[in-house]
């Protein structure tokens, strides 16, 4: 049996790797700031607004893997389905509230989604077809991100039976939500911006 030190390990190694603000570092590279111009948020969808096709998705590719590779890596340790939660909700964390951007950071969603692909992959699957339909149809990013992770729960349930796991999708579903407030009023008033739309800024 592990050693309640390694589990904790793993949960501090996630939220750092969760705390690496790729998109920022990314745009950086090309001289901007993302924290200055488009939504200031350092996800996928400002750089793809802000800085380019390319960029946007290294970022995504990016905010992806930092979700997956420590619950990948408890899961090869064997330390079970909480803990593999834990470890996943402390990536999204981190994401969130960096460590490197004085606890500030970006919404969850790709590195939410990098958790699911090893935690859920069946449920994954699912939520990633339902984001790309409703962002085809709508063009809000975060409406589809919304819409998937609203629906991720009960995804779960159905394919994994997993009570633990359910949990799990529900906590990550209202961090997200609560990040996505200001997307939410925006959305409410008609003012929120579309893919593909170019920065202002």
């Amino acid at each position: 049996m592990m050693h309640t030190a390694t589990y904790a390990g793993l949960c501090v190694a996630a939220f750092l790797a969760g705390s690496i603000p790729f998109g920022l570092l990314i745009a950086r590279a090309k001289g901007i700031d993302l924290r200055t111009v488009g939504s200031r948020n350092i996800g996928a969808t400002n750089v793809l607004r802000s800085v380019g096709k390319l960029p946007a998705l290294f970022t995504l590719l990016a905010d992806i893997f930092k979700g997956a590779i420590f619950v990948a890596l408890g899961r090869h340790l064997g330390v079970g389905v909480t803990v593999e939660g834990v470890i996943g909700l402390c990536a999204v964390l981190g994401h969130i509230f960096s460590v490197f951007l004085a606890f500030k950071g970006g919404k969850g969603v790709a590195t939410a989604l990098g958790v699911f692909v090893i935690y859920s992959p069946g449920a994954w699957g699912v939520t990633v077809v339902t984001w790309l339909i409703t962002a085809f149809v709508t063009r809000y990013s975060s409406l589809a991100a919304l819409t998937a992770f609203a629906l991720l729960p009960g995804y779960i349930y159905i394919i994994d039976r997993s009570m633990v796991k359910v949990i799990i999708g529900i906590v990550v579903t209202v961090v997200i939500f609560f990040k996505h407030r200001d997307n939410i009023s925006r959305l409410l008033h008609g003012t929120e911006k579309k893919i593909g739309r170019k920065s202002d800024a």
